[in-house]
């Protein structure tokens, strides 16, 4: 018993067609990070890791005091750092500079413009972001695949129907890229970086920022293969030749 190869390019009784799909939505972003770096200085590691601990706690307490807009809470990187002398033979020890990074997840923008305002006003404390997105799970991302297999069913249908034929059956769907996927660049902030320096503002509190959400774009790509009906290639051509022609 003999097993048939499947032809690649399909047979002129089942003929292949293959087609992309593609899907572009711009939606309202669901989510914004922050990064918050606490600095301290001190005459001596004690000093300053003490100084670090007090500041870091008051920063994590400001932002779980946002309550239910808080989505996510990390600490980063610990870093303390001694600074040496720049005269003198031997290696002097002058001061240790210490850091420390949280990032925050908010899903409340509102609250974010109040959050950010307080953080820049804490001694050694700077704020970065917001960087704009949505969630992993976003129906965004459904919408736009599902989207993006529409458009490939519609462009295969219009290439089978210039030939008179009708898709039969499909051959493969896939998206574009995923036998060869490439890291996702990360968006960059849109910009706001804040710095608070010893001693916080100089009278009252500041009002809080007034953000405005950066609009997110959503992409879908599918490459999809269908077989179709046997084209009527000879009607077509003889529509083509008039009457005494």
């Amino acid at each position: 018993m003999t097993t048939s190869t499947p032809t690649p390019y399909g047979t002129p009784e089942a003929p292949r067609v293959a087609v992309r799909g593609e899907a572009r939505l711009e939606v309202d972003p669901e989510i914004a990070r922050i990064g918050i770096t606490v600095n301290a200085r001190g005459t001596d590691r004690r000093t300053a890791l003490e100084d670090l601990a007090r500041r870091n706690s008051a920063v994590l307490d400001l932002v779980k005091s946002s309550g239910e807009a808080l989505e996510q809470l990390e600490t980063g990187a610990f870093v303390i750092t001694p600074q040496l002398t720049h005269k003198g033979r031997g290696e002097r020890i002058r001061a240790y500079h210490g850091r420390v990074h949280v990032t925050a997840t908010l899903a409340d923008f509102t609250a974010l413009g109040e959050l950010v305002t307080r953080l820049a006003d804490l001694e050694l404390t700077s704020v970065d972001g917001p960087w704009w997105g949505l969630r992993p799970d976003s129906p965004a991302h459904r919408e736009a695949r599902q989207q993006a297999v529409r458009e490939a069913v519609q462009r295969a249908r219009e290439y089978a129907g210039a030939l008179g034929a009708q898709l039969v059956a499909l051959v493969e769907l896939a998206d574009e890229g995923a036998e060869h996927a490439v890291p996702v660049a990360v968006a960059a902030p849109a910009g706001l970086r804040t710095r608070g320096y010893a001693g916080g503002m100089e009278s009252g509190e500041a009002p809080p920022l007034d953000l405005e959400p950066q609009r997110q774009t959503v992409h879908a790509h599918v490459n999809a293969r269908f077989t179709m009906s046997p084209p009527q290639l000879q009607q077509d051509l003889n529509a083509t030749i008039r009457p005494g022609s």
